[in-house]
């Protein structure tokens, strides 16, 4: 496919997710803009953009990823670079949104940093923002810019719809996924399970009951993003003690923290299926994982933001 793209238009890849930032570049026919990051001796972040961006419309490749405050500031900085270069529109192309979890007071005197960072975002200049499956969508309201926020649920339901499984149910492995695995079991044609946990502490979770039939069905668990691994991985575990005939897992966000990349490989997944919002180093790559680009996504949504058109039809 052929993207019109006028001579305003510049985008330019952070340090976050370069070869995400080049396929969509390829994509979309264009070159990414020149610019440089390096570190003065302290560690602080010094930015130089390479190119005149006067008047332009720029696109920031930026996914706050670990190391998450590293790619923040360098965001941050960048931001303010454009704007005090006269870029006349500056769009954030954030395929992963760090601190989303912390979207709410739980408890007396914790911190929203969901919107803190939305807070900052803003206040450094930029003027739109383009992301993926937030940890809830109710986020778009922390933003006083445009958010245009995509869904990874059709990547991952046309890869499973691609593999023939037969006898599928999807799973939510938690409350709060409800919504999301009625999404991805509608376009499999495909009836949902839940399970009902409970997290007694952070990371810590424990299976009380499965809601739905799985017993001799192939499971598929979606979640948003995989942190620790300790939520699927004992989803997988109790799946298979009540009868499924296998389990796939699938999310988003490969975040893959801590243990996470022993437990998938210990558990009774077969698959684990994700997408490149996180660039993952090689030695996360296990033969479990299979990853899936949403590049040619990102790509189609800068091209309507970019010649006006609606972006609503990539919601559905």
């Amino acid at each position: 496919m052929t993207y019109q793209l006028n001579k305003r238009f510049k985008m330019f890849a952070l340090n976050s997710n370069r070869e995400l930032s080049s396929e969509m570049a390829k994509l979309l026919g264009c070159e990414l803009g020149k610019s440089s990051i390096k570190r003065f001796s302290d560690g602080e972040v010094q930015i130089h953009i390479e190119e005149s961006v006067r008047g332009s419309d720029v696109y920031l490749v930026q996914s706050t990823s670990q190391p998450n405050n590293e790619h923040i500031m360098e965001l941050l900085i960048m931001i303010d670079a454009m704007k005090r270069a006269s870029a006349q529109n500056i769009n954030i192309v954030m395929p992963y949104y760090s601190y989303a979890r912390q979207d709410r007071k739980a408890r007396s005197r914790e911190p929203i940093t969901a919107k803190l960072i939305a807070n900052l975002l803003e206040t450094a200049g930029a003027t739109r923002l383009l992301t993926m499956d937030f940890h809830s969508p109710q986020l778009q309201g922390f933003f006083d810019i445009p958010v245009d926020h995509l869904i990874g649920i059709p990547i991952l339901s046309d890869y499973f719809a691609k593999k023939g499984l037969e006898d599928i149910v999807v799973v939510a492995p938690h409350n709060g996924g409800v919504v999301r695995a009625r999404k991805m079991a509608s376009r499999l044609d495909a009836p949902i399970a839940l399970i009902d946990r409970r997290n007694p502490e952070s990371n810590v979770s424990e299976v009380l009951n499965i809601i739905g039939n799985i017993e001799g069905k192939n499971a598929i668990i979606i979640d948003g993003l995989v942190d620790t691994g300790s939520n699927i991985t004992l989803s997988a575990n109790a799946l298979i003690e009540k009868g499924a005939k296998s389990v796939y897992a699938c999310c988003t966000h490969p975040v893959l923290s801590g243990p996470a990349i022993s437990r998938i490989e210990s558990s009774p997944i077969k698959e684990l299926v994700v997408t490149n919002t996180i660039d993952l180093p090689k030695e996360k790559l296990i033969d479990k994982i299979t990853v899936l680009s949403v590049a040619p996504l990102l790509v189609e949504a800068i091209d309507r933001i970019h010649n006006q058109k609606a972006v609503s039809p990539l919601f559905e």
